[in-house]
């Protein structure tokens, strides 16, 4: 039987568990703190599958979007994805063009989405200020849903020790057992664990793991913020709301999760310190477009690290250098931990590359310009100089 330890236990680490196990692989499960706990468990988490560009890697996010549902009928039930629209709007004439624009274009690549006049904000999000949409019009994308991560990588992980499987919190990896040249274990403290493949879902930590067998991977750590605010008096946001300056989704209590590029570029350097003020940052935006969070004190704020590989698109698989050494780093986990931990799952259990993954090899030379629209979104938000936008190789 194949060995494989699985570093991490967030949303892509758990699915890859979740096929491996479903595959017959024997599983063991490492994560350093607790499961979700990491980045998996502070990302704004909905779908934005028309965000996405090349169309290559559009389409592979609508097969994770679509790997969602699917993962419904294996898990028994889908209590993580919740569909609802997601309704966006521009704040001036240029950026109302460009949105427009996308909209086209993710239309003629397949994309349920329309424009519509702010007038549907009644029906679709009626917790929305109508005056807080000064376009003369919105797009609206159908098809679209948030997740409640933490739900997920429990279901995942439930799934994986229903066939199997090893599950161990607490458990940081420190070292990698090698045995000439291939990668054939973790060290975590004292413990050894032998394994025919290590596959590395560390995340923000990716580029440790692989250091511990001499490989650079091409990431970065770029830190977000998200606040939760709720639950509203009146009744929930009903939609994902894309606004300028702020993006809002509903909550599984009945409240708001607040995410801003333009708050997070004010982060620079902080992971797990000190936010001074931001979390009111985004309450105060927020409640300009939702006014019931008037009366919804932000109750939780989180900084999540992301690990962002240097042209926007995942790293999936190993280096010739380090056979044995799996690796799986995404900025859009959520979205496509069904499809990336399927296809990984397929290639570890049947030792054959899968052809939809080869353009995202890890040791694939990286262009100097980012391939995903959205990210180059978020960096036009960044100070070139802030301190977690080096890579981390």
């Amino acid at each position: 039987m194949t060995r494989a330890v699985v570093v991490g236990a967030g949303v892509l680490g758990a699915c890859v568990a979740h096929h491996l196990a479903l595959a017959g692989v024997h599983v063991v499960v490492l994560e350093e703190a607790r499961p979700a706990a990491g980045t998996s468990g502070a990302t704004f988490s909905a779908d934005v599958t028309h965000l996405k560009t090349p169309y290559a890697y559009y389409r592979l996010n609508r097969q994770g979007s679509d790997g969602h549902v699917r993962l419904a009928d294996e898990l028994d039930g889908a209590p993580w994805r919740h569909p609802v629209p997601l309704v966006q709007w521009a704040a001036d004439d240029a950026a109302r063009r460009a949105l427009r624009d996308k909209a086209s274009r993710a239309r003629g690549w397949g994309h349920a989405c329309r424009l519509a006049p702010p007038s549907v904000l009644r029906d679709l999000a009626p917790a929305v200020d109508p005056d807080a949409c000064a376009a003369d019009e919105v797009v609206v994308h159908e098809n679209t849903a948030w997740f409640d991560v933490p739900r997920l990588v429990d279901a995942l992980l439930a799934s994986a020790l229903r066939h199997g499987a090893e599950a161990h919190d607490g458990t940081p990896v420190t070292g990698l057992l090698r045995a000439g040249g291939r990668v054939t274990g973790a060290v975590a403290g004292e413990r050894r664990w032998p394994a025919d493949v290590v596959v590395n879902c560390a995340g923000p930590a990716a580029a440790r793991v692989a250091g511990f067998a001499g490989v650079r991977l091409p990431v970065r750590r770029v830190p977000g913020l998200v606040a939760e605010c709720g639950p509203l008096a009146g009744g929930p946001l009903t939609a994902i709301v894309a606004a300028p300056g702020i993006d809002l989704r509903p909550t599984a209590d009945g409240g708001v999760l607040a995410l801003s590029w333009e708050v997070d570029a004010r982060l620079g350097g902080i992971v797990g310190g000190g936010v001074d003020g931001l979390p009111r940052e985004l309450h105060r935006r927020a409640r300009t477009v939702v006014p019931a969070l008037r009366s919804a004190a932000v109750a939780d704020a989180r900084v999540g690290v992301r690990p962002v590989p240097l042209d926007g698109l995942p790293l999936v698989g190993a280096v010739p250098r380090a056979p044995g050494l799996y690796h799986l780093v995404s900025h859009s986990a959520v979205t496509l931990a069904p499809v990336l931990g399927r296809l990984a799952a397929r290639e570890i259990a049947t030792g054959r590359p899968v052809p939809e993954l080869a353009a995202y090899r890890p040791d694939r030379p990286v262009p100097g310009d980012v391939q995903d629209e959205n990210l180059r979104a978020m960096d036009r938000h960044r100070p070139a100089s802030a301190p977690d936008s080096r890579p981390e190789v």
